[in-house]
């Protein structure tokens, strides 16, 4: 059983920055671990990877813009974002997976991007 606490989320302006953190009540060095968001009426898309040696993957719409890194000794999740866009306005998630028991999930942290 793994818990992840995400952090970070809040209101910000057009071009603003923000960083989540996912926090993993475990170790999480032996695992790939991931940011995915849902925006209202829309369904749950991957926006950044890093797989448990180091490979990054980003969805099209944040390259260039946002990084997703990770401390393992902190076992933290992170996800710099910045030149944020209205576009970028979702629940963030952090995903812990695959596992021999499935993938995990935290609880999501809300990113406005208003004008």
């Amino acid at each position: 059983q793994v818990q992840l606490v995400e952090s970070g989320g809040g209101l910000v302006l057009p071009g603003g920055s923000l960083r989540l953190a996912c926090t993993a009540s475990r170790d999480i060095r032996e695992y790939d671990m991931s940011w995915y968001r849902q925006a209202a009426g829309k369904e749950r898309e991957l926006v950044a990877q890093m797989t448990l040696f180091g490979r990054q993957t980003y969805a099209d719409s944040v390259k260039g813009r946002f990084s997703i890194s990770r401390d393992n000794n902190k076992r933290v999740l992170y996800l710099q974002m910045n030149d944020l866009k209205v576009d970028d306005t979702a629940v963030y998630y952090c995903n812990l997976g695959p596992t021999n028991h499935g993938t995990y999930w935290g609880q999501g942290t809300q990113v406005t991007v208003f004008t």
